[in-house]
């Protein structure tokens, strides 16, 4: 325990999800820090198994501050490497400035170099924060270009809701045997995140192809189809999803490389106020990237 929490009579807790009261305690912190709420995560099979928080709570029980790590695997370049991803952290206003934030990352962060961990990942509004830590900006670009000449017919396709307990169960399916989207980079095993991101947003289309035994998560405007992540044992070719959805767009937009769509689109600027930050002893990705909308946390 640092100083500062002493003396504020904070006490540090680690590997706490089992205890619901705590869970409840950190839901509140995302809560009243983010405006989001992450207990929908118990809706959908409760929270990412794979997790670590660390975190300091009052005597009543409060989550003061957390910093959380968790498994990531991730396809770089053809290959699978043992990622942690990193999220929750928030320290409430009157606890901050304290040195709680730098204190749950080291823990974190020397939590996961002695898991063996080789790549870690993170998504910061003030990356200037985790450089000390060895973590370092990936630019992100989305792939854009006109779709292809011909849609291909790909069986039967079917919406699904995420208010609906067999769609859930059917998705989370599909998320434990997914082939990873692409192979230059992309998430390889990962469910909650996609659950949650297409539950906070209400503009992302969800739609399984009995074909592919594959759940697209797409969007589309006056402009454009964007296509935002595929979870199936096969990856659908782009002309197959357009044909399936009856979706004819002058402009796609893909947010991850592009490599197994069968088909090529222009790396475009992401301009987002989130930076994607990565660091570790394994390489990062070669070419232009981006880490799905889906996979986001």
């Amino acid at each position: 325990m640092t100083a500062a929490a002493n003396s504020h009579g904070l006490t540090f807790r680690q590997d706490y999800f089992g205890d619901p009261a705590a869970w409840a305690a950190l839901v509140a912190l995302l809560e009243d820090t983010f405006g989001i709420d992450v207990s929908i995560q118990d809706r959908f099979g409760g929270p990412d198994p794979t997790s670590m928080p660390f975190g300091y709570f009052d005597e009543g029980g409060v989550c003061a501050a957390n910093f959380s790590a968790f498994s990531m695997p991730m396809m770089i370049d053809g290959r699978v490497v043992k990622a942690a991803g990193f999220q929750s952290g928030a320290v409430r206003p009157q606890w901050r400035g304290k040195g709680l934030y730098r204190d749950l990352m080291n823990r974190a962060f020397g939590w996961s170099d002695e898991q063996g961990f080789e790549f870690g990942i993170l998504l910061a509004d003030k990356p200037a924060i985790y450089e000390p830590y060895g973590f370092t900006v990936v630019p992100q670009r989305k792939f854009v270009g006109a779709p292809p000449l011909e849609m291909r017919l790909a069986g039967t396709a079917h919406g699904l809701s995420l208010d609906t307990a067999a769609d859930i169960a059917l998705i989370r399916c599909v998320l434990r045997e997914r082939t990873a989207v692409s192979s230059v980079f992309a998430v390889a095993a990962q469910a909650e995140m996609f659950l949650l991101n297409g539950f906070f947003d209400p503009d992302v289309g969800l739609t399984y192809l009995d074909q592919f035994q594959a759940v697209v998560a797409w969007k589309e405007d006056e402009t454009s189809f964007q296509l935002l992540d595929i979870a199936g044992k096969t990856i659908p070719p782009l002309s197959a999803i357009l044909g399936a959805l009856d979706r004819r767009p002058g402009r796609v937009e893909v947010f991850f490389p592009p490599d197994r769509l069968d088909w090529q689109g222009t790396p475009e600027t992401f301009e987002t106020d989130i930076s994607l930050m990565v660091r570790g002893s394994a390489a990062g990705p070669a070419g232009p990237v981006m880490l799905s909308p889906m996979a986001e946390f």
